[in-house]
């Protein structure tokens, strides 16, 4: 074998082993963050992790009763389960972004000390929704038991809706986390856009309240390309609906996923060589 195929097979190797003891580096730190967020989460609590099943059982209660009687006109059927399968698929876009957000900022102090990937802080987030949002199913088993609704094959539909769902947030932690480094309005400014986008999407109320109400094409449109009715919409179809999403909510939902994913991605990676010099 020539001296130069053996020097760049050994250079070859030696890269290939830096970048596998970097992620595997990477993965430990992002194991022991999620570890020690999830403790952080119940301590000295005293019902723990029994909380992420009673706020939504809570909440879906209290917003059945008071919207139950708004929406006599829609075609939901089982309003409660729609209601809490809605609301913690929300809640885990809003649990994953609000804590991306701040997340380089929070970790100002270990970034001034440790050498470590920048993205593990805004993915870690979005992986602690994902757990806590784990904790919150348990709730929806408990609507499903109570109102005798019997899962179906279309349950695998949670799978790619949780992971298009996820590639979504990171996407958005990843470009609102670097954003927020050099723009603390920013903090301001997405809480604003949560609410908005909270009453933007069908939550506890039915797209049929549009189009039962004469609402305008335009209108209707909006809300089907918002990103999170097509994520809803997919674990409706999993868990209420018992159904196959559309193609169209499918594809609305690959789209999202892969551009806020590529968007971030490319923002945070120009952008955080600077991240020092603002924390």
């Amino acid at each position: 074998m020539p001296g130069g195929t053996v020097s760049h097979t050994i250079e070859a190797a030696d890269r290939a082993a830096h970048v596998t003891g970097a992620l595997a580096k990477d993965r430990f730190i992002l194991q022991q963050l999620v570890t020690k967020d999830f403790k952080l989460r119940y301590r000295r609590s005293v019902l723990g992790v029994i909380w992420s099943v009673l706020n939504p059982l809570l909440m879906m209660m209290i917003m059945s009763f008071v919207f139950s009687y708004f929406l006599r006109g829609s075609n939901v059927e089982n309003y409660p389960l729609y209601l809490i399968v809605g609301n913690i698929t929300f809640s885990l876009m809003s649990e994953a972004t609000n804590g991306g957000l701040t997340s380089i900022i929070s970790a100002a102090p270990l970034l001034k000390k440790v050498k470590v990937d920048r993205w593990v802080f805004p993915v870690q987030k979005v992986f602690s929704a994902m757990m806590n949002f784990g904790f919150s199913l348990i709730a929806v088993v408990v609507v499903m038991l109570f109102f005798q609704v019997m899962p179906t094959w279309h349950i695998v539909w949670m799978i790619p809706a949780l992971f298009l769902l996820m590639l979504f947030c990171i996407g958005i932690s990843l470009l609102i986390g670097a954003a927020a480094v050099f723009f603390r309005d920013m903090i301001h400014l997405w809480s604003v856009a949560l609410t908005a986008w909270t009453y933007l999407t069908p939550i506890f109320w039915d797209l049929s309240l549009l189009t039962n109400a004469g609402a305008p094409q335009i209108v209707v449109w909006v809300v089907k390309a918002n990103p999170m009715y097509n994520y809803l919409e997919m674990m409706r179809c999993a868990i209420v609906y018992q159904s196959s999403p559309t193609t169209t909510v499918l594809l609305l939902a690959v789209f999202w996923a892969l551009l806020m994913l590529v968007i971030g991605y490319f923002v945070f990676r120009k952008t955080e060589h600077k991240f020092i010099l603002f924390i």
